[in-house]
């Protein structure tokens, strides 16, 4: 019963979203137009690569020392 409650959730929130897209994004226009929008993008990328290999490292030392323990 939960999955289903869920799947319904999910499908509503789609809908719902599918539904906002009728404006027109003024700001991702301009940036797509003068080709910011790549250094957008770069910097985003560069976050979550950099928000991985710190988890990572976290992990590794938080495995070294449950191993010690």
């Amino acid at each position: 019963m939960k999955k289903i409650l869920f799947l319904a959730l999910l499908l509503l929130s789609y809908v719902t979203t599918f539904a906002q897209q009728t404006q027109d994004v003024e700001m991702a226009d301009v940036l797509r137009r003068s080709g910011k929008i790549y250094v957008v993008i770069t910097i985003i990328v560069i976050i979550f690569v950099g928000l991985a290999i710190y988890l990572f490292s976290i992990d590794r030392r938080l495995k070294k020392i449950e191993k010690e323990k």
